[in-house]
Formats: C-alpha cells, sequence, structure tokens
C-alpha cells in the first residue's frame, strides 16, 4: 500500500511539474522611449521636421510578443495637439536623414522592392505584414495607438519607428499603403 502511494505521490508531483513548466507565462514587454532631439544631436528619438515632430516630445514604445503574433503599442506626449500621425516599423535605426531608417518592416518581403523603390504591392504594403501605429493627438499633443499583428520576429525584427506626414496611412482595398515623409524616428527594440 505504501509503494503505490509514494508511487501515485510521484506522478502527481510529476504532473504538476510539467504543468508548471509548460503554462504559457506572458512575455516581459520590451520598452524603447526617447525624447525627440534634432536629427543633428543623433540620439534614440530625433525630429527631421520640428514644425510637426517639435524637440523634446515623448515617444514610448511598448511591443509585447505572443505566440505567433505581437502586440506593439506607440505612445507620444507634446507632440503637435489634435492631428493624425501614420506611424510604420521600419527596417534601420534612426540617423541623420529619415531616409536611414530604410523601408517599412515586412514580414513577407516584397521580392520587387529596392532601396529606391520600396514596396508599393498591397500584398506586402498592408497592416497584417507591416507593422502600423496610425494615431491622433489630443489638445495637449499625447496620442496612443496599438496594433497586433499576425507575426512574431523570430530571425529579424524592425529596428524603428517613424512618425510620418500623413496624418494616416492612405490605403483603400486593393492599394499598398502610404504614409509620406519622415517627420521622427525612434531606434526601437523588437526582440
Amino acid at each position: 500500500m505504501l509503494r503505490r502511494s509514494a508511487h501515485i505521490a510521484l506522478l502527481l508531483a510529476g504532473a504538476a511539474l510539467v504543468a508548471s513548466c509548460s503554462s504559457s507565462a506572458a512575455a516581459a514587454p520590451l520598452v524603447t522611449e526617447g525624447v525627440l532631439a534634432p536629427a543633428a544631436q543623433g540620439g534614440p528619438a530625433v525630429t527631421y521636421t520640428p514644425d510637426a515632430a517639435p524637440a523634446g516630445a515623448r515617444l514610448a514604445l511598448e511591443v509585447v510578443p505572443g505566440e505567433g503574433s505581437t502586440t506593439a503599442t506607440f505612445r507620444v506626449a507634446g507632440m503637435r495637439p489634435d492631428r493624425g500621425y501614420a506611424v510604420h516599423a521600419h527596417v534601420r535605426p534612426c540617423g541623420p536623414t529619415g531616409a536611414d531608417a530604410g523601408p517599412h518592416f515586412q514580414n513577407r518581403v516584397d521580392p520587387a522592392a529596392t532601396p529606391q523603390a520600396p514596396s508599393s504591392d498591397p500584398a506586402y504594403a498592408n497592416p497584417q505584414n507591416e507593422v502600423w501605429l496610425d494615431l491622433r493627438t489630443d489638445a495637449t499633443g499625447a496620442g496612443t495607438a496599438t496594433a497586433t499583428v499576425p507575426f512574431g520576429f523570430p530571425e529579424r525584427a524592425p529596428a524603428s519607428v517613424v512618425v510620418h506626414e500623413k496624418e494616416m496611412t492612405a490605403t483603400a482595398p486593393g492599394q499598398a499603403g502610404t504614409a509620406g515623409g519622415r517627420l521622427a524616428c525612434l531606434t526601437s527594440t523588437w526582440r
């Protein structure tokens, strides 16, 4: 009888151990923050157009990896009040010019895109294959956008978030999204 009780106790303890190891604990968020400074000063957050993206404005990105998906939340404070901004993840870190951040990050990369001619194919340039975080600021210049995309970043990841000049990503069924010039950039961590 003792032997059977010990065997059951071991089985229950083993089952509890397996359950505790296999439970899916939420991944810790990855947070990147910066204060916009003139591009010539460098840093993690730069403005290319201070009239639209003022120096001193605060940008923050929170990335939460999930199983087969990723949720990104982008927050701004001190931007122009009551204004929309098209915002996207880009492939390279911020630099002295907006072009330094490269094209939009794509989960499935458009094979026809080049550095001189970024993707314009709606099969690739869309919010299910890119990370779009368009937002609208309130009367104080604060705003938040959240996007969940159906992919993670196991092998490659974006390196920045770019704030574009359009008030929202211009798109329609069968049309690639466009966002206009680059106003500001936050070098960011995605994995």
